[in-house]
């Protein structure tokens, strides 16, 4: 443990995710049934602790064991200074994703390191990205590269990780966010939105990764977070719904309404990308999409223009089925135990959908 990190450094976690989980000293110390010195000499350095001390630190601060021991890779997207006393929920929020997306670069690096996994390099745009219609060319090239032309593209897991970037739906804070370590990428979509909300944050950080704009000085060194997060947005937009798929589909004579209700529902966008999209084209009007835009299609809407609702994406398949395959092959060696291979798929499968096997690691 001491030989990965110093008892400095674990330390400082210890006291960073105290206050991300908003308890005191005094509090934590109490749940632990410690005296807040002891807590205090840990947080500063000054006590080696223990591993069985740790685990009950990591239950106590709902933190996985290899936050405390494993230095953390940067984050490409959602960055966020550490968190201090008092710091606002946004803050606090901010911890969580950042430890939920180091302990998934963890779980894919042990399946790679099984050799159950394949390592896939990140997509890289080698273009320069001087500006949006540059993230829009960019879309278009991944595009490109997945042979999908202009029509639908599958489920983005599959996407995203075909294009280097391991992604993991999960009940988080926001949206979403990124990182890229060494040679792997990896990425955590919240839960929370609706499916179209979903697909749009998982191509968001794919964007991130494929434009490396976080460390890029392409769009101007003088560019805002919002402008960069502006571009961004419009890649996702052109990479889940191109504008010239719009426009050569389209017919003046029908209903505008109808005809971009299908293409929400065809492509599994919501409704607002639908809209920006549309305008894009230049088949709608910004009038024309201020006033459909207060007309958001319905269930019933949905399942009329095509028969059937679009599947909801990222929800019941929670990682990548590459990723899945690479668990059960691991479990099949006896790389892993059954509890691991459950909390690998992170919500995917529970132990009963698992063959049988020995029931000792439960």
């Amino acid at each position: 443990m001491a030989s990965e990190v110093s008892w400095q450094d674990i330390g400082a976690r210890v006291g960073e995710a105290r206050r991300a989980a908003a308890l005191t000293q005094e509090r934590l110390a109490e749940l632990l049934g410690m005296e807040r010195t002891t807590l205090s000499k840990i947080e500063s350095g000054t006590r080696r602790i223990s591993a069985l001390e740790l685990t009950s630190l990591a239950d106590a601060l709902d933190v996985p064991f290899s936050y405390f021991v494993c230095a953390p890779a940067p984050v490409l997207s959602n960055r966020q200074p550490l968190v201090e006393e008092d710091e606002p929920e946004a803050t606090r929020s901010a911890f969580r994703v950042r430890v939920r997306l180091n302990a998934w670069l963890r779980d894919v690096r042990q399946l790679l390191d099984l050799e159950v996994l394949s390592t896939r390099p990140p997509w890289a745009y080698p273009g320069r990205a001087t500006g949006v219609d540059a993230y829009r060319d960019a879309a278009r090239w991944v595009r490109d590269r997945l042979e999908a032309g202009d029509g639908p593209l599958g489920p983005m897991a599959a996407v995203c990780a075909e294009a280097g970037q391991w992604p993991l739906a999960t009940d988080i804070p926001g949206d979403g966010a990124s990182l890229i370590d060494g040679d792997v990428a990896v990425s955590v979509i919240s839960l929370r939105g609706d499916p179209g909300r979903r697909r749009a944050t998982a191509a968001h950080e794919l964007g991130h990764m494929v434009m490396g704009d976080a460390y890029s000085n392409d769009l101007g060194v003088h560019a805002s977070a919002e402008e960069r997060e502006r571009a961004i947005e419009a890649f996702a937009a052109e990479l889940l719904l191109p504008a010239t798929a719009i426009a050569r589909a389209w017919s003046p004579d029908e209903d505008a309404r109808e005809q971009l209700v299908g293409h929400a529902a065809r492509y599994r966008v919501s409704w607002t990308l639908a809209l920006i999209q549309a305008e894009r084209a230049e088949v709608i009007s910004r009038s024309e999409r201020n006033e459909l835009m207060a007309r958001k299609p319905t269930r019933a809407e949905f399942m009329q223009a095509l028969g059937w609702l679009p599947e909801p994406d990222l929800e019941a398949v929670r990682v990548a089925p590459d990723y899945a395959s690479a668990v059960m092959s691991a479990l099949g060696r006896g790389s892993i135990t059954r509890a691991r291979a459950v909390e690998m798929m992170h919500g995917q499968v529970s132990v009963d959908d698992l063959p049988a096997g020995d029931e000792t690691d439960f």
